[in-house]
């Protein structure tokens, strides 16, 4: 009689999270909204990996405030596994410093990167200036002369350019404009001197020969970049910022079910459909577990607060 008892009390026990699956839908945040690279990323992630997790998964877009609303959104949330965030690197890394922002990195848990990519600083086609070595005598010769368009006053592209154009003791004026694609048309237009931003938002000027882009803010050289010297080549390679796309949760997931969600992203991710969305993007696929993710985003957090430091960006209120 007792085994008997036990066997049925067994039976009726709770299944483990991961065998149960999650209990409600779970969603993917994206702070900015839909159509970008990070909102197409998110999406093809989500449906790749469908219902292998026992819940449906949406994609939900809360832009603003250059990210921080989606994401203090997550923070928000219960660290359950059914809300996520999946970001560039803006609201982790920049906005912390220069805006009055809620949530600090301790609260978000890093838990994958995809890939990643350099900004860079485009001339135009016509420009005479064809090598990064002229675009930093150029600069050099004439400081705050040449004029250069980014995603916003204390964006990770303004600090990724200030902190190599430190490096190289040269000047340029910022122009803020409302992300990299306002800041293509600026440039296309004449409207500014320098483009400033992402590589794959800059691909199809680069691709059809409208810009030639010069200076990476990555070490390597690019394959798609013919034109541009990375950090290792202009000797500043400590100096790399990159843009990367990742997934964050609120911290305290409890480690079955972080698992569970771990497993299936890193499949998704290692489809030949990812894969080729990331490099038709620009972007270099790199997986990123937990702990390397966390290593990159401190010390990138790290290396911007300086920069916000030494050009005396104010938080704002």
């Amino acid at each position: 009689m007792l085994k008997r008892f036990l066997l049925l009390a067994a039976i009726l026990l709770p299944l483990p999270a991961t065998a149960q699956g999650f209990e409600r839908p779970i969603r993917i945040i994206v702070p900015i909204a839909p159509g970008g690279g990070t909102d197409v990323f998110a999406r093809l992630l989500a449906e790749i990996v469908g219902s292998s997790l026992g819940q449906p998964i949406v994609v939900e877009n809360r832009p603003g405030a250059s990210s921080t609303i989606g994401t203090q959104f997550v923070v928000d949330q219960r660290a359950d596994g059914t809300t996520l965030l999946f970001t560039a690197n803006a609201p982790i890394t920049a906005a912390p410093h220069v805006m009055a922002t809620r949530y600090t990195l301790d609260q978000l848990d890093p838990m994958f990167i995809v890939g990643q990519t350099g900004f860079t600083l485009c001339v135009r086609q016509d420009s005479p200036i064809t090598t990064a070595p002229a675009l930093i005598a150029a600069l050099r010769a004439a400081p705050g002369r040449l004029t250069y368009g980014t995603d916003g006053m204390g964006g990770n592209m303004h600090l990724a350019a200030e902190r190599a154009f430190r490096a190289l003791g040269v000047e340029a004026t910022m122009v803020p404009f409302q992300g990299a694609a306002q800041t293509l048309t600026a440039f296309s237009g004449g409207h500014i001197d320098l483009y400033g931003g992402s590589i794959a938002v800059a691909m199809p000027a680069i691709r059809d020969g409208r810009a030639r882009c010069l200076i990476l803010t990555q070490r390597a050289q690019h394959p798609e970049v013919a034109s541009g010297s990375g950090l290792d080549v202009l000797g500043i390679p400590q100096e790399e910022t990159l843009i990367w796309w990742g997934m964050l949760a609120p911290r305290g997931m409890a480690p079955d079910r972080r698992a569970a969600l771990m497993t299936a992203f890193e499949a998704a991710w290692r489809t030949e459909r990812f894969q080729t969305q990331l490099a038709r993007s620009g972007v270099t696929p790199e997986w990123r577990g937990s702990a390397a993710a966390a290593q990159l985003i401190n010390g990138e957090s790290e290396a911007l607060a300086r920069v916000v430091r030494q050009i005396g960006i104010e938080r704002a209120r």
